[in-house]
């Protein structure tokens, strides 16, 4: 299984992120709690889970800022 990120803006479109092959959700998870704030200073609003390609959620990244 692989775990990979999409980031996206207000507007759906996916930002390019580094690579986000991950072996579990765990570590996917912690990838993203260590930048995060870099990808909503780059316009992110959006982070979603994907496992083999399948949304396994979705995340707002603006209210993680408060």
């Amino acid at each position: 299984m692989t775990w990979t990120w999409q980031i996206e803006d207000a507007d759906g479109n996916a930002l390019e992120v580094p690579d986000t092959d991950l072996g579990s959700q765990g570590d996917a998870e912690s990838w993203l709690g260590e930048r995060w704030r870099d990808f909503v200073a780059d316009g992110a609003t959006t982070a979603v889970l994907q496992e083999d390609g399948r949304t396994i959620y979705r995340m707002d990244l603006a209210t993680a800022e408060e």
